[in-house]
């Protein structure tokens, strides 16, 4: 069975993104970036919410992951931007059970939080990765949305880099 991996920025107080989604005080460059972008490889299907998905558009990005399946998870949404991005709008976890149980690579959430947390929610996520950047935000969008289960978590590896962003890898236990 593939594993669900909830791979995300974070800063050390917990936020993925400001309030209005805005990503200042997250270290654009650096060996960290180039570790994420060649563990990327590792999947060959994406999910995302609607608000990840959209920060996007700002810089004209319309098909962020090429190289791999693209969902992103929408209410609101009538109709992809890009005919290589399907757009999920019911039956999320019945969706994401059946992604998780075909052949392939991990699958990668990107986020948002809300759907970080419909999914941890149902014990879908095996595992979460925190890309922790040495910066407090204040306030923000937290890395879930909403209340979760407390749950052990199980550090199985690490990496710290000169700039002072951790990588934290850890398994969902139970």
């Amino acid at each position: 069975m593939r594993k669900l991996i909830y791979y995300v920025a974070c800063s050390i107080d917990g936020f993925i993104a400001h309030k209005d989604g805005s990503i200042d005080g997250f270290l654009p460059e650096g060996e960290h970036i180039t570790d994420y972008l060649e563990s990327l490889k590792s999947f060959d299907v994406v999910l995302m919410g609607r608000k990840t998905y959209e920060f996007g558009f700002q810089f004209g990005v319309t098909n962020p992951y090429p190289t791999m399946k693209q969902y992103v998870f929408s209410r609101t949404m009538k109709e992809s931007p890009d005919r290589n991005v399907e757009l999920v709008s019911e039956n999320v976890i019945e969706f994401v059970k059946h992604l998780k149980n075909e052949t392939g690579n991990d699958i990668y959430l990107c986020g948002g939080a809300n759907l970080a947390t419909t999914l941890f929610n149902a014990k879908l996520i095996d595992r979460i990765i925190v890309k922790l950047n040495p910066f407090l935000m204040g306030a923000g969008i937290p890395l879930f949305s909403g209340a979760i289960e407390q749950t052990a978590l199980e550090l199985i590896d690490s990496q710290k880099y000169e700039n002072g962003v951790l990588f934290l890898n850890y398994q969902v236990k139970g």
